[in-house]
C-alpha cells in the first residue's frame, strides 16, 4: 500500500470518527472496524495507537 493510500485511509478514519460522535450508527461502527482491520493488515500496527501518537 502506498503512503498516499495510507493517508487517505487515516483521513477516512478521522471523518468517520467525527460522524460517529454526532450520530451513533451501526454502519459507521462497522466501517470503522473495517478500516482498522485494513490498516492493521497493511502496516502490522494498530490504527488507534498510531493515530494517538500522531495527534
Amino acid at each position: 500500500m502506498k503512503k498516499s493510500e495510507l493517508r487517505r485511509l487515516v483521513a477516512e478514519y478521522k471523518e468517520i470518527k467525527i460522524k460517529l460522535l454526532k450520530l451513533n450508527s451501526n454502519t459507521l461502527n462497522e466501517k470503522l472496524k473495517q478500516l482498522e482491520h485494513r490498516y492493521y493488515h497493511e502496516t502490522g500496527s494498530m490504527l488507534k495507537k498510531d493515530f494517538e501518537e500522531i495527534t
